[in-house]
C-alpha cells in the first residue's frame, strides 16, 4: 500500500477542514464556509467527520514516517479543529440580546423548580404578613416566630426619619451588594440536598412576612420609616431570594432524579439549566443593592419609591412572563445560539459521540 499516494488524495478533504477551521474561529459557524452540506447540523456532522477522519491520517502519516511538513501540517490541522470542537461555549455580543431576553426568560418559565419555590416563598410571605399584621386572630404570632426582643430592636432600627449622606448611601450599596450576594449563595449552595433549601426557604419567607406584617400595624413604633426603606428594592430582592432557591432545587432534583443518566451527567444537565436562573437572581440582589443603597434610605417623597417598586414589580413580570412565555409564533430563532450532540458512525459500525459545538443557524 502507497500510503503517501493515499493520503496525497484525502488533501481535498484536508482543505475542506480548514476551510471549515477558518468559519468557525471567525464567527463560530460552519456556514460562513460555504455550501448547504456546511449548514446547521449537518454543518457540524459533516466537521465532526471531516475531523476523525484527519486524526486517522495523522496516524497513518506519524506510523509510516511521511515528510516532516506533511505531519507538521496535520498536527496543526488536527489541534485547530479539536480546539473548535471541544471549546468551551463562546458568549459573543452578536448573541446578548437572544441570549438575555429570549434563551433565559424562556428557560426559567419552563422551570417547574422556579414555579414551586416562587408559590412556595410569595405564599409563605403573604400569609405571614397577614398573620403577623392580625394580632385579634392570630395573638403572639409575631412573638414566636421573631421574639419580642427582636421586634423591639425592628422598632427602634426605624424610629427616626431616613436621613444619609452620600458617603453613607456608597457604602451601603456596597454592603448590600456583598450582604445579598451572600444570601443567594446560601439558598444556592443548600439546594442540592432539597430539604435544608426548602426549609431555609420558608424560614426566609415567614420571617420576612411576620416583619412586614408587624411594622404595618397602626400602634407600631417607626411603621412608616420601615416601609419607606423597603418599598423600593422589595421586588427586586424578595424575588432574587426565590430564584436562588429555585437555582438550587433545580441541582438537588438533577442529584436525586437522575433519569436514567448517571448522577455526574444528570448533575451536568441540570447545572445548565440553572445557570439562567441563578444569572437573573444575580442581576436583582444587585439591582436590589443600588437601590437599597441609594433609593430607600434617601429623604424622597413615598410615592416617588413605591412608583419605582411598581415599576421593577412590571419589569420582573414582563421579563419572566411575557418574554418567557412559549408563543407559538417564537419558534427558534435563525440567529440564536445553538447546542449539538453529533454522533459519528465509524467504518466499523461502532458509533461514538464527538461532543457539543455551539453554532447558530
Amino acid at each position: 500500500m502507497n500510503v503517501a499516494s493515499i493520503l496525497d488524495k484525502r488533501r481535498v478533504q484536508w482543505n475542506e477542514l480548514e476551510t471549515l477551521c477558518d468559519a468557525m474561529e471567525s464567527r463560530g459557524r460552519t456556514d460562513r464556509a460555504g455550501g448547504p452540506e456546511h449548514r446547521g447540523a449537518q454543518g457540524i456532522a459533516r466537521f465532526s467527520s471531516l475531523y476523525r477522519a484527519a486524526c486517522a491520517d495523522l496516524a497513518l502519516a506519524d506510523a509510516y514516517q511521511l515528510p516532516p511538513n506533511t505531519v507538521t501540517y496535520l498536527h496543526q490541522l488536527v489541534a485547530r479543529a479539536h480546539n473548535q470542537l471541544y471549546r468551551a461555549n463562546q458568549f459573543e455580543p452578536s448573541t446578548w440580546v437572544d441570549v438575555l431576553f429570549y434563551e433565559a426568560p424562556r428557560q426559567i418559565f419552563a422551570d417547574s423548580c422556579v414555579r414551586v419555590a416562587t408559590i412556595l416563598f410569595f405564599g409563605l410571605f403573604t400569609l405571614a404578613m397577614y398573620m403577623g399584621y392580625d394580632e385579634a386572630r392570630f395573638p403572639g404570632f409575631a412573638n414566636a416566630v421573631m421574639g419580642e426582643t427582636q421586634l423591639e430592636s425592628l422598632e427602634s432600627m426605624y424610629e427616626h426619619k431616613l436621613n444619609g449622606s452620600l458617603d453613607h448611601y456608597v457604602s451601603m450599596a456596597g454592603f448590600y451588594i456583598n450582604h445579598n450576594t451572600g444570601i443567594g449563595l446560601t439558598c444556592f449552595a443548600s439546594g442540592i440536598l432539597i430539604i435544608p433549601c426548602l426549609f431555609k426557604l420558608a424560614y426566609n419567607a415567614v420571617v420576612l412576612g411576620v416583619a412586614f406584617g408587624y411594622m404595618a400595624r397602626p400602634d407600631v413604633t417607626g411603621g412608616d420609616n420601615f416601609f419607606q426603606f423597603v418599598t423600593a428594592h422589595g421586588p427586586f430582592e424578595l424575588t432574587a431570594i426565590a430564584l436562588s432557591v429555585a437555582a438550587g432545587l433545580r441541582l438537588g432534583v438533577g442529584w436525586f432524579r437522575t433519569g436514567g443518566l448517571n448522577r455526574i451527567d444528570s448533575l451536568r444537565a441540570s447545572a445548565i439549566q440553572a445557570i439562567p436562573v441563578m444569572a437573573a437572581a444575580a442581576a436583582m440582589f444587585v439591582l436590589a443593592a443600588f437601590t437599597e443603597g441609594f433609593l430607600s434610605p434617601s429623604p424622597l417623597p413615598f410615592i416617588f419609591k413605591a412608583a419605582w417598586a411598581i415599576m421593577s414589580s412590571g419589569m420582573i413580570s414582563f421579563y419572566f412572563v411575557i418574554l418567557g412565555f412559549p408563543w407559538p409564533q417564537r419558534s427558534r430563532g435563525s440567529h440564536s445560539a445553538r447546542y449539538e450532540s453529533t454522533t459519528i458512525e465509524s467504518d466499523s459500525g461502532d458509533s461514538a459521540s464527538v461532543g457539543r459545538v455551539t453554532h447558530a443557524t
